[in-house]
């Protein structure tokens, strides 16, 4: 049986479709609260405020206003950063716990400049829902993360190393 090239066409049409359809169901769409606190961490730890502080809770607000040198919450983070780290670089999104519908406790993992041996450096954001959007009720973390053996658990303790508040 010979196929004649329109339906040889029509059937490659046919199979990219399902294709596309398949994989657009399959892959799991973007999720506020891993941004949100992603946005936080990237944007604190490379200085920029704006972002980062819209991210956070006002009582966490509250808290950077009052305890980060400044005012500033990228200053209260970039400090906990030795100079041998050299310069941020990226986090991205490890594991997550919820709690809850309403809240999730997120480990990020982030690098620092190539060659000046820090990569997996640990971050923890406890995320709460407000309504129709996430924001950052507390942090902790940036060490690296064979000082958090216990991962995303030691993170999440009250004096965790590096927390807010």
């Amino acid at each position: 049986m010979r196929l004649s090239p329109l339906t040889l066409v029509i059937g490659i049409v046919v199979i990219v479709a399902g294709i596309v359809i398949v994989t657009a169901t399959l892959i799991p769409q973007k999720n506020p609260p891993y941004e949100i606190g992603g946005q936080f961490v990237n944007a604190a730890s490379k200085g920029d405020d704006a972002t980062a502080l819209k991210a956070l809770s006002p009582e966490l607000q509250a808290y950077v206003g009052t305890n980060c040198p400044d005012g500033r919450v990228s200053a209260c983070i970039r400090a906990y950063a030795p100079p041998e780290w050299g310069e941020f670089m990226s986090a991205v999104f490890r594991r997550a716990q919820p709690e809850g519908t309403d809240i999730l406790h997120v480990q990020y993992v982030s690098t620092y400049e190539k060659d000046k041996g820090a990569s997996g450096v640990c971050i923890y954001t406890r995320m709460e829902r407000e309504g129709e959007t996430w924001q950052v009720t507390r942090w902790s973390g940036w060490v690296w993360c064979g000082d958090a053996p216990g991962g995303l658990t030691t993170l999440m303790q009250a004096d965790a190393t590096n927390h807010a508040p």
